[in-house]
């Protein structure tokens, strides 16, 4: 089987996470620069099979579009051009940030590195990918 990814796009930074290849488990992998994002996804599935790319959905509390969006749903369009064998799949990502940083302080992550830029963004990023992985 092929690994299913997924992403957490930001302004500045993507987290990403990645099955195992039973699609079972969900882990952190990296933050990227979103600027290098397009690269570094070129790379990767040309290296290995990816059998779908999970995108955080980032909505607001009452269900409607947040500040981040528009952004999502740009990456989206673009994904589906450039990977048209890859599934594309949209997830809610509420609250998944909040989640990330729980799971940071439960995990006895110092304070100093939990304010480290993309610290958070890979665990968001899992936490889409493990709620993808419960609902299918």
């Amino acid at each position: 089987m092929a690994k299913i990814i997924a992403l957490d796009i930001g302004g500045k930074r993507t987290g990403i996470a990645e099955t195992d290849p039973l699609q079972m488990i969900a882990s952190p992998k990296e933050t990227v620069a979103t600027a290098d994002l397009q690269d570094y996804l070129t790379k990767w599935l040309a290296a290995e099979p990816i059998e779908a790319i999970v995108l955080g959905e980032p909505l607001a509390l009452d269900g409607g579009d947040s500040h981040n969006s528009q952004r999502v749903r740009d990456w989206h369009k673009k994904l589906l051009k450039l990977f048209p064998e890859v599934k594309l799949v949209l997830q809610d990502e509420r609250f998944s940030s909040k989640l990330a940083l729980q799971a940071q302080i439960q995990s006895g992550m110092k304070k100093k590195k939990r304010r480290e830029k993309g610290s958070l963004d890979p665990i968001s990023a899992a936490i889409i990918l493990n709620d993808y992985l419960q609902n299918t």
